[in-house]
C-alpha cells in the first residue's frame, strides 16, 4: 500500500547476465510478496461478517478487526524502518513472512478457544509482519534499477497485490463465508484456512532467504529540499497536509470494503457467503484503475486526477446511500475504481520537494494508514446506533479532504522567488 521513494538509494553494480538475472528474480519475489500482502490485508473484508455472527457482535466490535490490523502501522512503521535499515532489504522481508506466518499459525488456538480476543491479538502479530514487509519491499522496488523506469515497476507490482486483493474475496466466500451458518458457537472454518497460509507464507520466507538478490545501497550524495536545509521534515505543508490525506484515503478505503459485505447483503437480501462476491469487484476495480491511471497519469497532473476520483468517489457513495437494489449495490462497488491512484498520488504529492527528507517522510506517511483502523471503527458506531446511510457519511467526509487536498493543500510552503 505504500509506497517510499528511492532517491537516495541505488543498486549494487553486478555485470551482464548475472544482473540480468538477479533483476528478473527479485521482480518476481516482490510480485509474490505484493500478492500476499494484497491477499491477507483483504482477507480481513471477509473476516468481519464471520466473527461478527460467529461472536454475536455489533458493528463496531466487528471492526476489531480492521483497528487492530491497522493500528500496527501506527505503531510499528518507524520501528519496523530501524530494524530494515539494520538487517537489510532482504531479510527484513525474510522477517516479514516469518513473523506474518507465526501470527497466522495463532488462529489455530483462537479456533479451539473460540476466543474473538484471540484473534485480534493474532491479526495483530499479522499485521507486524505485513508492516515490515511493507517498510523493506517499498523502497527495494523503486530502487531497483533505472528511477527513469521506477514508475512502471510499481505500477505492475503493485498489480500484483491488486490481484490478490481480487482474488481474497472469492476465497473468503467459498471458504469461510460458506461455513457461516456453522459458526454461531464454533470458528472452525478460519482455522485451516490460516494454517494454510501460515505454511506458505513460511515457504516463501524459506525461498526469499535462498535467493540471490540484489543489494541496495544508500547514495552518498543526497540533496535537500528547497529552503529547508536548516528546517524541519514539518516544515512542507505539502507534507503537513498529506499526512492526514493518506489518514484519510486508507480510512475511507477500509471502510468501505470492510462493511461491504453486510451492505450489500442488507441490500439485496442475499446471503453473505453471496454477498462477499462483490467485494471481489471493488478490490478489483483498484486492479482495472491502476492500469487506466498508470496511462491517465502520464497525460495529466497527479493533483487534478486526485481530486476528479475523490470527486467521483464521493457521487458514488451518494448514489448509492440515496438508491435501492443494483443501483445502490453497484455504485457503492464503483467507489474501487475511484480509489486505484489516490494513495500514490497522495504520496508523491507529499513527498514532492522534499530531497533529503523523503525517506524520513515516508515513516510517518506509513504511519498515517493508521487510519484504516479508526474510521471503519467509527463507521460501524454510526451504523450500530443509526442507519448505514450515516455510517458512509465516514468516508464522505474522508474523500471531502481529499479534493481539498489535491485542488489546494498539495502546494508547498516553499516557492520559488
Amino acid at each position: 500500500m505504500a509506497i517510499t521513494p528511492a532517491q537516495d538509494l541505488t543498486m549494487s553494480a553486478v555485470g551482464g547476465e548475472e544482473r540480468k538475472g538477479a533483476y528478473t528474480t527479485a521482480l518476481a519475489s516482490l510480485a509474490v510478496l505484493y500478492f500476499v500482502m494484497g491477499f491477507i490485508t483483504c482477507l480481513n473484508d471477509t473476516l468481519v461478517p464471520f466473527f461478527r455472527r460467529g461472536f454475536k457482535l455489533t458493528y463496531a466490535q466487528s471492526s476489531l478487526v480492521q483497528f487492530y490490523f491497522f493500528l500496527t502501522y501506527g505503531i510499528m512503521s518507524i520501528p519496523a524502518g530501524r530494524v530494515v535499515e539494520r538487517t537489510g532489504y532482504k531479510k527484513g522481508m525474510v522477517w516479514g513472512f516469518s513473523i506474518a506466518a507465526g501470527g497466522a499459525l495463532l488462529f489455530f488456538p483462537a479456533s479451539a478457544y473460540h476466543q474473538y480476543a484471540l484473534f485480534l491479538a493474532a491479526l495483530f502479530t499479522i499485521a507486524i509482519g505485513i508492516v515490515l514487509l511493507q517498510v523493506a519491499a517499498n523502497p527495494y522496488v523503486t530502487a531497483l534499477g533505472p528511477a527513469s523506469t521506477a514508475s512502471s515497476r510499481l505500477a505492475l507490482i503493485q498489480g500484483a497485490g491488486s490481484i490478490g486483493t481480487t482474488v481474497a474475496p472469492l476465497f473468503g466466500a467459498g471458504v469461510i463465508l460458506s461455513h457461516l451458518h456453522e459458526s454461531h458457537a464454533s470458528s472452525e472454518a478460519v482455522k485451516y484456512p490460516y494454517l494454510g497460509i501460515a505454511g506458505l507464507l513460511v515457504l516463501i520466507a524459506l525461498l526469499v532467504s535462498a535467493l540471490k538478490l540484489p543489494v541496495i545501497q544508500r547514495s552518498s550524495a543526497v540533496k535537500e529540499g528547497e529552503g529547508a536545509s536548516r528546517r524541519g521534515v514539518f516544515s512542507f505543508r505539502n507534507l503537513r497536509l498529506g499526512i492526514p490525506a493518506i489518514f484519510a484515503y486508507v480510512g475511507a478505503e477500509v471502510a468501505v470494503g470492510t462493511f461491504l459485505t453486510n451492505y450489500v447483503a442488507d441490500t439485496l437480501h442475499i446471503p453473505e457467503n453471496e454477498a462477499n462476491r462483490y467485494v471481489s469487484f471493488y478490490w478489483g476495480g483498484m486492479l482495472v484503475g491502476r492500469l487506466l491511471g498508470a496511462m491517465v497519469l502520464r497525460m495529466l497532473r497527479s493533483a487534478v486526477v486526485l481530486s476528479c476520483c475523490a470527486t467521483a468517489a464521493i457521487v458514488c457513495v451518494g448514489i448509492s446511500i440515496f438508491t435501492d437494489g443494483n443501483l445502490a449495490v453497484w455504485s457503492m462497488v464503483a467507489v474501487g475504481l475511484c480509489n486505484s491512484i489516490m494513495f500514490a498520488s497522495i504520496f508523491s504529492l507529499a513527498v514532492e520537494g522534499l530531497g533529503s527528507y523523503s525517506m524520513r517522510a515516508s515513516g510517518w506517511l506509513s504511519t498515517a494508514i493508521i487510519g484504516g483502523a479508526v474510521m471503519p471503527f467509527l463507521q460501524g458506531v454510526l451504523k450500530d446506533h443509526f442507519s448505514w446511510k450515516p455510517a458512509f457519511l465516514v468516508p464522505v467526509v474522508c474523500y471531502l479532504y481529499i479534493v481539498f487536498y489535491g485542488l489546494n493543500g498539495h502546494k508547498p510552503f516553499f516557492k520559488k522567488h
